[in-house]
């Protein structure tokens, strides 16, 4: 399959590249980011630098990689999570224009496989919880597959040497589950 990940130099989408690699999918991993270029190649990826709220650019790059599937991996948070708060208006945007931005690339392109990434717990900020429930209604009204997470633990996350309370998901564990949801009916999938 030729999977189109955005949000691949995030966290998780650092381990899903490997993964997707190894189980024969071509993988177009698309970042913000020039400078992560190197990285996701030498993951096993094409390189695809894209802005979700460049919605013209983004269309084209979707087009261009002619996916099978296209997995929503995007978050805008910081590196420290005493700073989320300070993110929390940018993560939001990122559910709803960009996830909008890109369930648009998938109906221009031809792409029926659609999973987005989404949260096992209730956000106590207000517009953190609308966007959630937003980018769940698009998913689904686009037949896609809602893939909510538990708290991410583990080398490269918030919590790297404590567990967190539940729901919780070890950050390969989520990985691997992700890799095996690609088939998945439409649908909500808790995965902690």
């Amino acid at each position: 399959m030729r999977v189109f990940l955005a949000g691949a130099s995030g966290v998780i989408g650092q381990r899903l590249v490997p993964l997707l690699v190894a189980a024969g999918h071509t993988v177009g991993a698309m970042t913000r980011s020039p400078g992560k270029r190197a990285l996701l190649a030498n993951l096993g990826a094409e390189p695809i630098v894209c802005d979700v709220f460049d919605r013209a650019a983004l269309i084209e790059a979707v087009r261009d990689f002619t996916p099978d599937v296209i997995l929503n991996e995007l978050t805008d948070l910081p590196d420290d999570a005493g700073s989320l708060r300070d993110y929390a208006l940018s993560n939001a945007r990122i559910r709803t224009e960009g996830n909008q931005n890109l369930l648009e690339a998938a109906r221009q392109s031809g792409c029926l496989r659609f999973l987005a990434q989404s949260v096992a717990w209730q956000l106590a900020d207000p517009a953190g919880a609308a966007a959630v429930a937003d980018l769940e209604r698009a998913v689904l009204a686009a037949n896609g597959v809602v893939l909510r997470y538990g708290q991410f633990y583990g080398p490269g996350t918030y919590f790297q040497d404590e567990v967190p309370a539940r729901p919780r998901v070890h950050i390969d564990h989520a990985a691997e589950r992700t890799v095996q949801l690609l088939r998945a009916p439409s649908g909500v999938v808790v995965i902690d």
